[in-house]
């Protein structure tokens, strides 16, 4: 089943994204990605700098990223994201970036993400559990 993708922004290539071949630097997409799941919990009331100091700290436990286009400097991009659940203490950020017109798909990824304490240890944020 496709997800309904919730939430997008709007992203233009910067030149010193790109590389020595003129397209977006495969690491910079995590940037854009990263931007654009802020953005998600942001719209939602989840101010992600006030959640750290909360001592809760929301990480990228693992990334899966398929890279379909590149992108090059000037073109103008949409983020997509989605929020599921994985587990009880795990959920993943379904997210694609494509053209503006939404005919091209650059990339499609899975950012699956996991909360914890001061001390390093998984735990379950509520606040979290009420966006699924």
């Amino acid at each position: 089943m496709t997800p309904s993708f919730q939430a997008s922004i709007q992203l233009k290539v910067r030149d010193y994204e790109c590389d020595m071949q003129g397209i977006v630097n495969n690491a910079v997409y995590q940037n854009y990605l990263e931007h654009a799941r802020h953005e998600y919990l942001l719209e939602r009331g989840f101010d992600f700098a006030e959640i750290t100091r909360s001592g809760v700290h929301l990480v990228v436990i693992r990334a899966e990223i398929d890279y379909k286009k590149p992108l090059k400097s000037g073109d103008q991009f949409k983020v997509f994201s989605c929020l599921e659940r994985v587990s009880r203490l795990k959920f993943m950020f379904r997210q694609k970036i494509v053209s503006l017109d939404g005919t091209q798909i650059y990339i499609g990824a899975c950012v699956f993400c996991a909360s914890l304490n001061d001390k390093g240890r998984p735990v379950s944020f509520a606040a979290i559990e009420a966006l699924f």
